[in-house]
């Protein structure tokens, strides 16, 4: 072989499954308590779940504890050192501030008239946001009618207090905050995002995408799908964008599995997923590995052969991907990067001895590498 045959050996991340632990319930959110050396405490997770339970699970014993309750699905957990303080969100139109150590409610907010869709806390944990909106046919083209309340309301941690509250057209199902916490972006079902300097109180940035929503013509005759998820860059510069490809039939669920990279300050596309690399189904999340070099993106397989994948972040290339065979909702990373967590369920099935089965899954993977040779000619 001469020098221009050399075949070179690149890294890769991939996943490798460690541990899957049954919950009885679904699991719709996640965030992460991590050790502390002081009190012994090991790295825990908290989770939102479908019986409206916040739950704490400790990832090395699978001991459960449940710290609060919603009156309906609980969409969002987020914990906070301040005060030691879980935040969470529901379908119930609630926000709830609860006290880690005690498990004690000491703040039940309704926030909404319908579902909080999302909530995301502040890098600063001083703010807290939550999104809202019915979907109500308010035209002849079914696009949503105005909601009779502001989509997006921003609240001060420490006194409850609501800090701001913004118009968007409903229903807005995603919201995240830049990594300064200037600025809160938000997306909803027909791809309108729409990003705002939260202390200057103003909107800054807004556009639409239309390649995120379908109009069904099988089945049934309405909008579907949207933007689940938001992320921006870690130097804040660009904001991502997840969810699902327009699609013909709302019931199959069968639009491409996307995501797209987008200037927010001129509003232009830079990248998107690889029609090579995708398939069909809804992706609902994605997150950041710590080192910022690549990102994953979970969700909901209709077709295909994957719904958990790692992208590169500068050139969007595919990286690593696998199936679960099961919904996941939610990834969240371990401080260090070295484990991902992974929120979902199966189908709940029907009774077996007067009981449903556990049917909330929480998997638990080890970030791992994988060597590609790559012959150079």
């Amino acid at each position: 072989m001469n020098d221009s045959e050399k075949s070179t050996t690149t890294l890769k991340p991939a996943l490798e499954l460690r541990k899957q632990i049954e919950i009885p319930t679904a699991l719709f959110d996640l965030d992460l308590i991590p050790a502390d050396s002081d009190t012994d405490s090991s790295e825990k997770l908290l989770a939102a779940c479908l019986s409206g339970e916040i739950l704490e699970i400790d990832p090395a014993t699978e001991q459960t504890r449940t710290l609060a309750q919603h009156k309906s699905y609980a969409s969002g957990v987020h914990w906070s050192p301040r005060n030691n303080t879980v935040l969470s969100s529901g379908y119930d139109g609630c926000l709830l501030w609860t006290d880690l150590s005690k498990s004690h409610t000491y703040r039940n907010l309704k926030a909404h008239g319908f579902w909080s869709w999302q909530s995301a806390l502040s890098p600063d944990q001083s703010q807290f946001a939550s999104v809202t909106g019915q979907y109500l046919s308010g035209s002849y083209e079914y696009k949503p009618a105005p909601s009779n309340e502001p989509c997006v309301k921003v609240y001060d941690v420490e006194s409850g207090s609501l800090l701001r509250s913004w118009e968007a057209l409903p229903p807005v199902q995603a919201v995240t905050w830049s990594p300064d916490g200037k600025y809160l972006a938000t997306g909803n079902l027909m791809g309108q995002i729409r990003i705002w300097d939260v202390a200057g109180n103003k909107l800054v940035s807004d556009w639409e995408t239309g390649e995120f929503t379908g109009w069904g013509i099988i089945k049934g005759h309405y909008y579907t799908g949207g933007i689940y998820s938001l992320r921006f860059s870690q130097d804040g510069e660009a904001l991502y964008l997840v969810g699902m490809g327009s699609t013909r039939d709302p019931a199959a669920g069968n639009g491409r599995q996307m995501w797209q990279k987008w200037d927010w300050r001129q509003g232009t596309k830079l990248l998107e997923t690889s029609g090579k690399d995708s398939g069909q189904g809804l992706m609902e999340w994605m997150e950041f590995h710590p080192s910022g070099a690549w990102f994953v993106m979970v969700g909901r397989l209709q077709s295909g052969n994957w719904n958990v994948a790692l992208f590169d972040s500068k050139t969007g290339e595919l990286l690593h991907s696998l199936n679960t065979k099961n919904r996941v909702t939610r990834a969240q990373f371990s401080v260090d990067g070295t484990w991902l967590f992974l929120a979902g369920m199966v189908s709940q099935g029907g009774l077996k001895d007067g009981k449903f089965r556990d049917y909330g899954r929480l998997g638990i993977y080890e970030v791992t590498s994988s060597e590609e040779n790559t012959d150079q000619s």
